[in-house]
Formats: C-alpha cells, sequence, structure tokens
C-alpha cells in the first residue's frame, strides 16, 4: 500500500537525472566564475548576468533555476561566489541582494520563453531582454526597499534606477547579444 502510494505521488513529476545534476552544479560553478569576472568601464560591469541568461537559454527553465538557487545557496554558507569575491546572508539581503535573487526570476522567463516560442536566436534574444527587464524590475523595487530602511536618506525609485539600472543597459544589451549567440551555438550539444 505504502509503495502505491509513492508510486502515485510521483506519476507525472520528472525526477532529475544524474546528468541533470551535473548540468546544474557546472552552470552554478560558470555563474560564480562569470561573477568573479570584472570588465573595468566607467563602472565595473561582471558577466553575470550574461552567464545566468546563458544557463536558462541552454538549460531551460528547471534546470537554470535550480542552478541560479545553487549558486545563491552556495553564496549564502560564506562561498565567495558573488561578484568582488563576496559572500554571506549580508549580500543577500542588503540592497543589492534584491539583483542576485531576481536571476531567479530572469531563469524562470528565459526558460519559459525558450520553451513556449522555441531555439532561435530572435527568441533568446528577446527572451533574455525580458528577463533582464524582470531582473530590474525586481531588483531596483527590493533595493528601494532595503535602503530606506536603514536611512535617513531615502532614495527614490529614479534615484535607484539611476544608480542601480541605467548605467548597465547598454552593457547588459551587449552581454545579451553575446548569451543568445552562445546559446543557438551551444543548444544543439545540451541535452
Amino acid at each position: 500500500m505504502e509503495n502505491e502510494t509513492i508510486k502515485s505521488n510521483t506519476k507525472g513529476r520528472k525526477k532529475l537525472t544524474t546528468q541533470d545534476m551535473v548540468y546544474v552544479g557546472v552552470f552554478a560553478a560558470i555563474i560564480a566564475v562569470c561573477s568573479w569576472i570584472s570588465v573595468p568601464l566607467t563602472i565595473p560591469v561582471t558577466l553575470q548576468t550574461m552567464a545566468v541568461c546563458i544557463t536558462a537559454g541552454l538549460l531551460g527553465t528547471k534546470r537554470g533555476v535550480l542552478s541560479i538557487i545553487v549558486y545563491l545557496l552556495i553564496g549564502l554558507v560564506g562561498v565567495p561566489v558573488f561578484s568582488n569575491f563576496s559572500a554571506g546572508v549580508g549580500q543577500l539581503m542588503g540592497p543589492t541582494g534584491g539583483y542576485l535573487i531576481g536571476f531567479i526570476f530572469t531563469a524562470l522567463t528565459v526558460g519559459s520563453l525558450t520553451k513556449l516560442l522555441g531555439d532561435k536566436i530572435w527568441v533568446y534574444a528577446i527572451s533574455m531582454v525580458l528577463g533582464i527587464a524582470v531582473l530590474y524590475v525586481f531588483g531596483t523595487a527590493w533595493y528601494v526597499i532595503v535602503y530606506n530602511r536603514g536611512n535617513a536618506d531615502a532614495v527614490t525609485v529614479s534615484g535607484a534606477l539611476s544608480m542601480c539600472v541605467v548605467p548597465f543597459i547598454i552593457p547588459d544589451l551587449i552581454k545579451i547579444t553575446l548569451a543568445a549567440f552562445f546559446c543557438t551555438a551551444l543548444k544543439k550539444h545540451i541535452k
């Protein structure tokens, strides 16, 4: 009777295979490495968002989101996988932590749209632009709420956008373009 219950509860759900778990781990590591790579422009720009877009584009929604969650959990326990070799609860719960947590929503957006519309380069590009837009919205809302809770000098939404989004729009568009090309070239090699 107990075995029948277990079978009926797992019926219809696809379990993660060993290959899935390897992809999740490898792409979590790729995101970590890309967060350490900083391009010194007028503002330092990491390759983290590009890695998140590639992860979701190649792995799809479920495995992509799991990769992001594994990446965040590794950073949460203190392994320095975030930008500038940082880690910990303070990074995730601080003003810019919403951008890190927002990666989950970026992966949901990119993975869902590519599953729905196919794996053409224009689909990757549009889904990544929308995914990054969702990231901007979530991260900026988080920034305003957390920053204003602990500071006497409140920041407005427009002030947060000018600090946290506007300087990154062009670099992110370049990274999205590269990510779309990478996904198109590599998709046939990812199962």
